[in-house]
Formats: structure tokens, C-alpha cells, sequence
């Protein structure tokens, strides 16, 4: 790929998803990754479902565009070939548990003696620091721990864990940002850093409005289903056929949504004139919005809302989603290849650059060791 990071080399010694994530997005803006694997074994979500004969759809739409080589860094000679590719790095991404690589001789600190222009970043569960550093941690444990799953789901529901595994992308998204800011800093200072990223840390700095709520009130949010506890109407409405999602944050948005709705009295109501009163009569006024939504379907909702610039839209499945014209005008559906399977279609890069074409096909998916010959063979001098 063509981009920003065109010419910088990264180590990729990560697996599953937060340090594959973070990865895959430098891949996506031009950075060359070669992914180190554990012999035999490679990284764990090779064997995660579902399968397209017999291979990982999960590993490849996190890995595309990547080299593979399998090094064991327990064996003297794979650290060699490992030594000469870091001796030539910019950046090294890992998540494994604190404390792993140090034993292998490959910490932060013999790193940095070694090669002091390296950028190190590090994604694990719970940070480098604190008394929790060494203990595992998965997506749906930080999504616990973090707080999101008790302000997630329906009033009185059993714990409902966000529908994606934001606990890892969010900690992804944040190295990434670190590795983008260290970058600008080493052309300033001509050195590397070592960035520290904890999955809790990231949930709890994406609390946003729970965590406000909570610091400046004392109130602890508890789920609201779909609504937003400051903004009304902000939440998802039943109408004919389905339902539709309808976000008016302001008084000018909410007079225009009552005329659509041919409910003007509904401004001048001392329930609802101010947003304040809104949010504190939401039942009420859902149940006024509700009975007029209901005769006609979504569609034809939107399109009346969508003429007044009413913020709104449908609920749409994974299918509808991805086949949405908009999304496909914005190249978020791309093509990579694998050389078994031959084209594989995966979700493409929301960073739209003015420099840089943004193509609708991404590099190869890499097999496990595929590319060892070829990069043994270039850092062998």
C-alpha cells in the first residue's frame, strides 16, 4: 500500500486481535509488517472460525497485506534472523503478558540500548504497571471491568457485552495513534519510545458521558436501552414496520422533527420545550412520537426526515450494512487475495487521505512462514 508510512518497517509479534488491529492499520497507511509467528503454530486466530476451506476469515481480515515468518525466540538461531530484522525496524508491536519478551531478552530496555530509533509498542490486559499487570485478560473482561457492560442493554437485562470486541479494537486504535505520535516526536528527537497500552485503560477513557456523569454527580449510569441519557429524542422508535433510529439534539432539530411528525403542539409543551425537559418526560414523549410513527414504515420516515436534514436512519443487519451505497461509494468493502482461496473481500480503511489513493484491494494474506525464504535471504546482509 501506497501511504504516510510508506518506508517504515514494523515488527509485528502480535496475535488474535488488539496488537493484529493496530498493525493492520499502519499496513493500511503504507507501512511495511512482517508478522512474526510461532512455528507450527502461528498466531492463535489461524484456527478462529469461520472458515473459508479450512482457513481463518476472522485471521485473514486482520492480516491481510502482511509478510509471515516463523521464528521461535527461545532458539539462538531464529534470534539472529529475528536481531537482523529489529537491527533494521522502526517500529516493534507486541501483546503479550508483561514481562514475556523481557525473558527472552528482548524487553524495552535491552531493546532501546540496541536500537535507540525503535519505536516499542505494547498492548496488553491491564498495562505495564499496577497490581493487576500480570494477569491475562480477553475483550469481554475488560468490557466488564471497564464499565461499558453496566451501561450497556435494557433496564433490568442480564450483563450484555457490546456487540463488537471493542475492548480489543479500542486498545488497537489507541497504540496505533501512539505509534502515529512517537513517529512526529523521533523526527524531533532522533529517538525511539516505549509506548504502554492497557484494553482497561482504553475503556475507560471511551466512557465518555457515563464517566462525566459519575466524576461531576456522583450518579451511577446504569443501560438505557438505546437512548442517550442528555439528549432527547435520541433513541430508537417503533414505527409500521420496524423500527427507526431518530437523533434530534437540539430545539431547531425537535421543531423540525414535530412538524414532520404533525405534531406541532409538542414544541410549546412544558414537558418538552427545553432539551432538559425532554430527557426527564422521555417516556412521555416516546409514547407521543411512537403513535405517530406507527403509521407509516422506516422507510418512508427517512426519506421525509432526511429531506429536513433530521438526523435519523434504519436498523440495518451486517448484510444491509455492508451493501449500503454509501458505505460502497466510501470503499469500505476491499479485496485482498489469498492464494488458495483467490479473492477475499474484508472491511477497508474509514482514513480517507488527500495525498494518497485509497485502492479497493489490499495486499496478499499471508500463509504461515510464507515469506521466510525471501526475508531471511534480504537481511542476511
Amino acid at each position: 500500500m501506497d501511504g504516510p508510512l510508506k518506508n517504515l518497517l514494523v515488527v509485528d509479534l502480535t496475535r488474535v486481535l488488539v496488537g493484529p488491529y493496530c498493525t493492520m492499520i499502519l499496513s493500511d497507511l503504507g507501512a511495511r509488517v512482517i508478522k512474526i509467528e510461532a512455528p507450527e503454530i502461528g498466531d492463535d486466530s489461524r484456527k478462529f472460525g469461520p472458515f473459508v476451506k479450512d482457513y481463518s476469515a476472522y485471521f485473514m481480515s486482520l492480516n491481510r497485506g502482511k509478510e509471515s515468518i516463523a521464528l521461535n525466540l527461545k532458539n539462538d538461531d531464529d534470534k539472529k534472523i529475528f536481531n537482523k530484522i529489529l537491527s533494521k525496524a522502526d517500529i516493534l508491536v507486541e501483546n503479550f503478558k508483561p514481562g514475556t519478551l523481557e525473558k527472552w531478552g528482548y524487553g524495552w530496555k535491552e531493546i532501546n540500548k540496541k536500537y535507540p530509533k525503535l519505536i516499542y509498542a505494547s498492548a496488553s490486559g491491564f498495562g505495564q504497571t499496577g497490581p493487576l499487570k500480570e494477569l491475562p485478560a480477553y475483550d469481554m473482561v475488560v468490557q466488564g471491568m471497564g464499565g461499558l457492560m453496566s451501561v450497556t442493554g435494557h433496564p433490568d437485562s442480564e450483563p450484555t457485552r457490546v456487540g463488537t470486541s471493542i475492548g480489543d479494537i479500542t486498545a488497537g486504535l489507541f497504540t496505533a495513534i501512539g505509534i502515529n505520535a512517537a513517529l512526529y516526536d523521533r523526527q524531533k528527537t532522533g529517538k525511539g519510545m516505549f509506548i504502554d497500552v492497557s484494553m482497561l485503560d482504553c475503556q475507560i477513557a471511551i466512557l465518555e458521558n457515563a464517566i462525566a456523569r459519575y466524576l461531576s454527580k456522583n450518579e451511577i449510569p446504569k443501560p438505557m436501552g438505546s437512548r442517550h441519557p442528555s439528549i432527547a429524542p435520541f433513541e430508537a422508535f417503533k414505527t409500521k414496520d420496524s423500527y427507526i433510529i431518530i437523533a434530534a439534539g437540539n430545539d431547531k432539530l425537535f421543531e423540525k422533527l414535530c412538524d414532520v411528525l404533525e405534531i406541532s403542539e409538542t414544541v410549546t409543551d412544558k414537558r418538552f420545550n427545553t432539551n432538559s425537559l425532554r430527557c426527564e418526560n422521555m417516556d412521555e414523549l416516546k409514547s407521543i412520537f411512537e403513535d405517530k410513527l406507527s403509521k407509516k414504515n422506516t422507510s418512508e420516515w427517512v426519506s421525509e426526515m432526511e429531506a429536513l436534514k433530521i438526523p435519523c436512519g434504519p436498523i440495518f443487519n451486517i448484510k444491509e450494512a455492508v451493501e449500503n451505497p454509501q458505505v460502497e461509494a466510501r470503499n469500505m468493502v476491499v479485496k485482498a487475495y489469498h492464494k488458495v482461496i483467490g479473492e477475499f473481500r474484508l472491511a477497508g480503511n474509514p482514513i480517507k487521505m488527500s495525498s494518497y489513493e485509497d485502492k479497493n484491494t489490499r495486499g496478499d494474506i499471508p500463509d504461515l512462514d510464507e515469506h521466510r525464504e525471501k526475508i531471511i535471504k534480504e537481511f542476511s546482509s
